[in-house]
């Protein structure tokens, strides 16, 4: 790419800028991450999942393990089981009219497991039962795709505000001969990735003083400048997101009774975590401000491009849980249990790719010379604390209640005791980030965050002694402030990724059917999940009305969960 050293030519691009207000650089992490490897799902069984989990005062179930560990404690027999799940989703994307929806159907494995009773010949501690199990904790496959039919602005210009706050200048994002921008070994400025990429893309344009340049992206707004008319332009955008990847839980259960009237238990939960993103953002514009290489000039032209990302975390964590379930009469009971936060050791993969069409020529630029990029990290998702009552209604009849409270506020990152870091960051004025990297990023989390509360409700009623109907309600309050939701403040995200998801409030609404026969028991489930979120193609510059392209995101699941196991 040519150093435009004209100052006419800057003068002219200058209204092309936008004042993207991005106060720190793109890291490997932010607090858009935290979320996602935090985010809350509902897997089990078929009979816990039936009655929209409401089991934290129930037990007696696998799936209590990973919620209330004194749920072990009920037990008075050995039983193993396993649960199967079929998850039917619907994605639906809408931007100005525009709709877009996504079917995929996925096969799960939720659940599986058994518990070993120990008899002891004593009335005031008849048993202790020890347990093992495998539980999904969370799923995180999903799909979906849309079109932003009008743009009023493009991310190059959000990519060249990234450059200007960062005051970088042409040879920071340069590849030369003996200068790898992507691993700078001159301890100067650690660019951006996305900049990078940009610049080899053409995405962004360097204009006046090459140590000093003003950066200008492709879209400009119209203007008259020295008697001369500059079209605006216009175009459109799309997107494309595939999510996959699960937390999976491994837990090792201890519990038992007092008297038959206090239930206890403990978990030790060692958790693997595995997530992947693959992203695609285009944009089609007319007038598009685009250097043509050949004249080693900036004008308008037709410009179609877009950028595809891959990023993937994965690693592994532990927690701990305790529970009590008191049984004060035979009609009510209460649980209350604590989960620790999951420590997590992680490690991250991320890499980019542009492909663009300018000026009839075909332009392709990936980052590190598609060699991904890597980091270390440590991570700590909040706690939680669930409150739970049932009730026991005769012998047919129960009744059950749950509350949970997180503040995603209390997730942090931290640096790993050893420093793997495949390129170097930089402190920006004011930021302590000499004594911690991740000052910011958990600042962040702060601002964009809060607390959140989640109510479970759910019903049992045994028709015959082998048949029984199930149903129930969970509502999972949005974890996101309004401010972040309302395009007041600007989001941070990570690496080469702009775009992110604000999730809204989740639902469910569930019914079952159980049967049992001597020691055998199959159990089926159908839970439909529904949630919405807000998608934004790079964060909103809250100090203009400028807002960044956005869509709305539908999500409807329909699972099928197939529970058998044995009692004995």
């Amino acid at each position: 790419m040519a150093k435009h050293n004209q100052k006419d030519m800057k003068k002219r691009l200058m209204f092309l800028v936008t004042g993207c207000a991005i106060s720190a650089y793109s890291y490997a992490q932010s607090a858009i991450d935290a979320y996602r490897f935090s985010q809350p799902d509902m897997k089990g069984t078929a009979r816990f999942m039936s009655m929209g989990g409401a089991f934290g005062a129930l037990g007696g179930d696998l799936s209590t393990l990973s919620q209330n560990p004194a749920g072990i404690g009920v037990y008075r027999s050995n039983e193993i089981g396993f649960t199967v799940d079929l998850d039917l989703q619907k994605s639906t994307a809408e931007s100005m009219g525009n709709k877009t929806g996504v079917d995929q159907t996925k096969f799960l494995l939720n659940n599986i497991g058994g518990v070993a009773t120990f008899r002891i010949p004593s009335a005031t501690i008849p048993n202790i039962n020890l347990g093992f199990t495998y539980n999904k904790g969370a799923s995180f496959n999903r799909k979906y795709e849309g079109r932003i039919p009008r743009l009023n602005m493009s991310m190059t210009n959000y990519i060249a505000g990234l450059a200007n706050n960062a005051g970088l200048t042409v040879a920071d994002v340069q590849s030369e001969t003996n200068y790898d921008p992507y691993n700078p070994t001159d301890g100067g400025i650690a660019a951006p990735w996305l900049t990078i990429l940009g610049y080899d893309g053409m995405l962004i344009n360097p204009n006046g003083n090459p140590d000093n340049p003003t950066w200008s992206g492709q879209w400009g707004t119209g203007s008259n400048i020295d008697g001369v008319n500059y079209p605006a332009t216009s175009g459109s955008g799309y997107f494309n997101i595939v999510e996959k990847g699960s937390v999976d839980e491994y837990n090792i259960a201890l519990g038992g009774n007092i008297a038959n009237k206090v239930f206890w238990g403990m978990n030790f939960d060692i958790v693997n975590f595995d997530y992947r993103l693959q992203s695609l953002w285009g944009e089609n514009l007319e007038n598009a401000w685009v250097e043509n290489v050949q004249t080693n000039e900036i004008g308008q032209t037709s410009s179609n491009w877009n950028i595809s990302n891959y990023y993937r975390a994965n690693g592994t964590g532990f927690n701990y849980q305790l529970g009590v379930i008191v049984k004060p009469i035979q009609e009510l009971r209460l649980g209350l249990a604590f989960h620790t936060p999951t420590w997590y050791n992680l490690t991250e993969t991320f890499g980019a790719d542009v492909y663009g069409d300018f000026y009839n020529t075909k332009v392709m630029a990936t980052t590190n010379n598609g060699v991904l990029g890597y980091n270390d990290v440590n991570f700590r998702t909040p706690w939680k604390l669930i409150a739970s009552a049932a009730g026991v209604i005769g012998t047919n009849f129960i009744v059950s209640f749950d509350y949970e409270w997180q503040n995603y506020q209390h997730m942090k990152f931290s640096e790993p005791s050893y420093n793997n870091y495949y390129y170097d960051y930089v402190s920006m004025p004011g930021s302590p980030f000499n004594s911690d990297i991740y000052y910011d990023t958990n600042q962040d989390i702060k601002d964009y965050y809060r607390q959140t509360n989640t109510i479970r409700l759910g019903a049992e009623y045994r028709i015959t002694p082998k048949f029984s109907v199930r149903a129930g309600y969970s509502f999972v309050s949005s974890p996101v402030k309004s401010e972040a939701k309302e395009n007041k403040m600007s989001i941070i995200t990570a690496g080469t990724v702009p775009n992110y998801r604000l999730d809204n409030d989740t639902y469910y609404i569930t019914c079952g059917l159980g049967y049992r026969t001597g020691g055998f028991y199959a159990d089926l489930a159908y839970v439909y999940k529904n949630m919405s979120s807000e998608y934004h193609a790079f964060t909103p510059d809250p100090s203009t009305d400028v807002v960044s392209p956005q869509a709305k995101l539908t999500f409807n699941n329909s699972q099928l969960v197939l529970s058998c196991g044995y009692k004995f």
